[in-house]
C-alpha cells in the first residue's frame, strides 16, 4: 500500500472498479448471490476511496 494519500485513493478506486467488474461477470453468469456480495464490496470500497480522496485533497490544500 502506498504512503501517498493520492496514490492510496487511486488504489482504492481501482479495487472498487475491479469489484464492480467481477460483480457484473457474476451477474452475467446468473450467479446473483455472488454478484450482490461483490456489488456490496465494490460499494464499500468506493466509499473508502472517496474518503481517501477527500483526505488527500484536504492535505494538499494545507500550507
Amino acid at each position: 500500500m502506498s504512503e501517498n494519500p493520492h496514490e492510496r485513493a487511486a488504489e482504492l478506486h481501482n479495487l472498487a472498479a475491479h469489484a464492480h467488474r467481477a460483480a457484473a461477470a457474476s451477474h452475467d453468469k446468473a450467479d446473483h448471490l455472488t454478484a450482490h456480495e461483490l456489488s456490496q464490496k465494490a460499494h464499500e470500497q468506493s466509499i473508502e476511496a472517496l474518503r481517501h480522496s477527500k483526505d488527500a485533497m484536504d492535505r494538499s490544500r494545507k500550507p
